[in-house]
């Protein structure tokens, strides 16, 4: 015999699992009104490339 009735915990995961829709519909939301941007540069792979090799019109030996 159990003390909750079965109708009562039906309803509570019934509840649960519209409120997580919910959560997951208003962040994908906030993630597409906020982060829509891409991250990486288009020039990332020459920008990286500069960085590493450097330009020759900036490197300066000093001895």
């Amino acid at each position: 015999m159990s003390l909750i009735p079965k109708d009562l915990t039906r309803r509570l995961k019934i509840e649960i699992a519209v409120i997580l829709i919910i959560k997951v519909v208003i962040l994908l939301t906030i993630k597409n009104i906020w982060f829509d941007a891409p991250t990486i540069p288009k020039d990332f792979d020459n920008q990286v490339a500069e960085r590493i090799a450097g330009s020759s019109s900036q490197i300066k030996e000093t001895r």
